[in-house]
């Protein structure tokens, strides 16, 4: 049974709560969906629990533009008003508002 329901939307802008980077949301899971390797990589004491929503996002820290993969609970929403610099926000987004992108229609 679904419980969840996600926190943030599509083209929001959020930040990670521990690590120094920020991105925007382009797709939700409603629960974790990716390997088990990747899971597994995740230091114990820091593991998310998996049945929570999980976003991907157009990331970007001081040094590198990347996909990050990210549970709900460590993400915050970012209200510094600053664009994301990631070099895909354009083809996947329309104009910035502050907090949010709007979205494109051929994004499913």
């Amino acid at each position: 049974m679904m419980r969840t329901r996600a926190k943030y939307n599509l083209g929001q802008v959020v930040r990670h709560r521990k690590h120094p980077f920020r991105g925007v949301v382009f797709d939700v899971d409603p629960e974790f969906s990716n390997t088990d390797e990747w899971y597994e990589a995740i230091p114990e004491d820091s593991r998310p629990v998996k049945d929570q929503p999980f976003y991907h996002l157009l990331a970007e820290n001081d040094q590198s533009y990347y996909v990050a993969y990210v549970s709900e609970q460590n993400l915050v929403a970012d209200y510094s008003g600053e664009p994301v610099g990631h070099p895909d926000v354009p083809e996947m987004f329309g104009n910035f508002d502050g907090g949010a992108y709007s979205l494109h229609y051929q994004l499913n």
